[in-house]
């Protein structure tokens, strides 16, 4: 439950319970699920402290880039966690419940996954919501529903055919078999392997970049990005174009302009 202060003394605020742990430093918000011991599944609590998180970085101008990882070595997460799943007194109220993969999802400042470990089920979700997915070289993958009875309902699918293609998504969605670290980099999944000592250093050292570049322009990256994905290509064309023109309009790209003529470095404001 850490509210650790960063940039400005900024300071995150309450999340109840300790097992999501945020703390921002140099405006990049690292956000650690900390269930080690449960393979770092997701009960209600860590879900509701996630959207928590997920609503107050979007609306702080201190947050500009989020590292998303688990704690331990084991497991980045394991899903959401299967005794709690008979709690819901219909399937329509498990339809309906506050949903973890959501609110990582509508995030609008940059997510890094550092993915340590097992990458599970709502876990594998978890971390294809991210914008960068960077993974240790003993992580693992697997969408296992179906081992169970049923299928992912956080955009799995959609997120696996876009990643790594329509056969590959096939492979891992039909038979709940992991894919090791190296397949996963050979599919696309993730971007870089890092030794396990490494891995969250790295996404922070990479989250930071992103938080030194006009914060506006970073989130309006992420918005046609995947607007990219869907719309036709025309119309994906059409409205880059106008986000070029909204983010060409901020003050933050006038200072770029005027850095850049001045030989110095930029400072924006998101604004």
């Amino acid at each position: 439950m850490s509210n650790t202060s960063g940039a400005g003394g900024v300071a995150v605020p309450p999340l109840g319970t300790d097992e999501i742990v945020a703390e921002l430093g140099g405006h990049v918000l690292v956000v650690t699920l900390n269930r080690p011991q449960k393979l770092n599944s997701v009960t209600q609590e860590m879900s509701d402290a996630l959207v928590t998180v997920a609503e107050w970085a979007n609306d702080s101008d201190a947050v500009r880039a989020v590292v998303l990882t688990g704690a331990g070595e084991r497991s980045f997460c394991a899903g959401s966690d299967i005794r709690q799943l008979d709690k819901y007194a219909t399937p329509w109220d498990f339809r309906n419940r506050t949903d973890y993969c959501d609110a990582l999802r509508e995030l609008r400042k940059p997510v890094i996954a550092a993915v340590n470990g097992y990458a599970f089920g709502g876990g594998l979700e978890t971390a294809m919501t991210c914008d960068i997915r960077l993974a240790s070289t003993t992580a693992s993958f697997a969408a296992p529903e179906i081992k169970l009875g049923w299928i992912g309902g956080g955009g799995m699918s959609t997120f696996l055919g876009h990643s790594i293609g329509a056969s590959n998504a096939a492979l891992m969605l039909m038979t709940g078999d992991p894919i090791d670290a190296e397949r996963a980099l050979a599919w696309g999944l993730v971007s870089e392997l890092v030794e396990p000592g490494q891995l969250l250093g790295r996404a922070v050292e990479l989250a930071s970049i992103i938080a030194t570049r006009p914060p506006i322009a970073a989130e309006t990256a992420k918005a046609n990005l995947r607007a990219a994905y869907n719309l036709p290509q025309d119309a994906a064309i059409a409205y880059e174009r106008d986000l070029q023109t909204v983010t060409f309009a901020t003050d933050d790209a006038a200072e770029g302009r005027a850095a850049f003529a001045e030989k110095r470095q930029g400072v924006y404001r998101r604004r």
